[in-house]
């Protein structure tokens, strides 16, 4: 009798049975369908760069350009007519040599301070952790002023260091590795300190290629970061010689490089500057996951 009713709970009415399979397709269909609708915007974006200004104007969301044309990314890499071009090779080149040194930067430094903030034992350790902290909550808007008053005051107004030296640290970095270094055992360190090993080598040939994932997903970050930096560029620079890829295309919005709509000019422009991050999250992307929630685990 037991038997009996324990196979009629298992299979379960019929109707009840198709249920699961039904809202498996409802949600892989919702899915599917905001998939696409995120994914509009850069099709958009792809296909008006291949378009006339009048056919942009006329047809902005047309997906079909009426007469194909690559003026866009010949005004882009100067092949266009003389003296129509677009600087985007010097706004590319500043940021990918801005987005690099600070993404070394803040890999090296960041790395450090977590470190030393999860494993060394020195008065103040956690009023320092708390600053660090405190800094997160504090609006970036709200440092430009500043800002600017020590770059000018010292000199690095409108110079590579200026762009470069106040982004070379920054304290969300800091926390992920801080955090990242808390969840390695102890026994690691303990047994390079038998063999020998100081400080700073243990953490340089021990610790650190086992902070791969934080180190990745800190790269990708940081570059990202750094890459679409627009305020502190805005307040640290003025002459066009150090336009980054950011401060160069809202100039091309503002309408600072020509007349007209110019939506093909600008969408092509953004879709270049776009490229990098994305290339480089979807390589690393499953480091980046990992790297995100392995620091939310301690042993």
């Amino acid at each position: 009798m037991n038997s009996k009713a324990a196979a009629a709970r298992a299979s379960g009415p019929p109707v009840l049975g198709r249920f699961p399979a039904a809202l498996r397709i409802l949600g892989y269909t919702l899915v599917a369908a905001l998939g696409l609708l995120y994914l509009m915007p850069f099709v958009i974006q792809l296909v008006t760069g291949f378009k006339t200004d009048p056919d942009a104007a006329a047809h902005p969301l047309g997906l079909v350009p009426v007469t194909p044309t690559t003026a866009a990314y010949q005004r882009l890499f100067g092949l266009g007519q003389a003296g129509d071009g677009v600087p985007f090779l010097r706004w590319l080149g500043n940021s990918a040599v801005v987005a690099v040194v600070v993404t070394a930067g803040r890999v090296l430094f960041d790395s450090m301070a977590g470190y030393a903030l999860a494993r060394l034992r020195f008065r103040g350790r956690a009023l320092l952790f708390g600053f660090v902290v405190a800094v997160l909550a504090v609006p970036n808007v709200a440092l430009l002023i500043p800002r600017f008053l020590v770059l000018n005051t010292f000199g690095l107004f409108d110079t590579y260091t200026g762009m470069i030296l106040p982004l070379m640290v920054d304290a969300a970095g800091i926390f992920i590795m801080k955090q990242f270094f808390e969840s390695i055992p102890r026994e690691v360190e303990e047994a390079a300190r038998v063999d020998g090993a100081g400080v700073f080598r243990t953490f340089w040939s021990v610790v650190l290629p086992m902070a791969r994932p934080a180190l990745i997903t800190l790269t990708i970050l940081s570059f990202q970061g750094s890459w679409n930096e627009f305020t502190h560029f805005l307040v640290a620079t003025q002459s066009s010689q150090y336009e980054t890829l950011t401060t160069g295309l809202a100039r091309l919005v503002s309408g600072g490089l020509g007349g007209g709509t110019q939506y093909p000019l600008k969408l092509a422009a953004a879709l270049l500057a776009t490229l990098p991050v994305a290339a480089l999250f979807f390589c690393f992307q499953r480091y980046f996951v990992h790297g995100a929630n392995a620091g939310a685990v301690k042993e």
